[in-house]
């Protein structure tokens, strides 16, 4: 299979630091990240309520605090409609451990990746990406869409927020460093987090039950 960041970046796959490459490319079945946020944030106090409704399906993150030893699985597989599918879980070892979870396809119908949200893949969300000036790569959000039975609509920029993802390789520490923010355009900051991580790249074997979702959205 062609990874998605690849059929998403074209030509610019090509620019990104080789370690990074090696991370996006999945030439084996993942990439199995393990290091520790230095610093995981949340906004104002009224953004608690929110990121405590989202976090009962691992779509928020709602926990704060630093020096928060933190796990990301990727691995590539096809999913039950045959899509080539990218897990994003994220483990943060807070006292009480969260997740954040996150499938992503490429989407040829709207010429980007398409991140679902969370375990029953309710939320639906364009990511743009783009390589930086060193090889880092920048992942912005986009237009949000929500899937719940017959429902289907557009998500209001009021109620979502925007997430901007830079992940680059450090050759001085030898590891991955990542910076993730996501703000509303209206109410500011509501989470993000930062810190550093190394990979290991499983080549063979079963992709894990538990990072896959626990039902597959076939809307876009």
């Amino acid at each position: 299979m062609t990874s998605i960041f690849q059929r998403a970046l074209g030509d610019d796959f090509g620019r990104l630091h080789p370690q990074l490459r090696r991370r996006f490319g999945f030439d084996g079945i993942g990439c199995v990240g393990t290091g520790t946020m230095e610093r995981v944030w949340h906004g104002r106090g009224f953004t608690r309520p929110f990121l405590w409704l989202g976090a009962k399906r691992h779509i928020l993150l709602p926990g704060h605090g630093s020096d928060i030893p933190f796990t990301i699985e990727n691995y590539a597989y096809r999913d039950s409609l045959g899509r080539e599918t990218v897990s994003f879980v994220r483990t943060f070892a807070f006292e009480r451990p969260r997740r954040w979870d996150a499938t992503m396809i490429y989407s040829p119908e709207r010429g980007c990746v398409v991140d679902y949200l969370g375990t029953h893949q309710h939320v639906a969300v364009d990511l743009h990406l783009s390589v930086d000036d060193r090889g880092g790569l920048l992942i912005r959000s986009g237009e949000q869409r929500f899937h719940e039975g017959p429902l289907h609509f557009r998500v209001p920029r009021l109620v979502t927020g925007t997430a901007e993802v830079r992940e680059s390789y450090d050759e001085e520490a030898g590891r991955f460093r990542i910076d993730v923010e996501v703000t509303n355009h209206r109410f500011g900051p509501l989470f993000g987090y930062h810190g550093t991580f190394t990979c290991s790249y499983p080549e063979g074997g079963q992709v894990p039950s538990a990072v896959r979702p626990v039902r597959e959205q076939s809307r876009v």
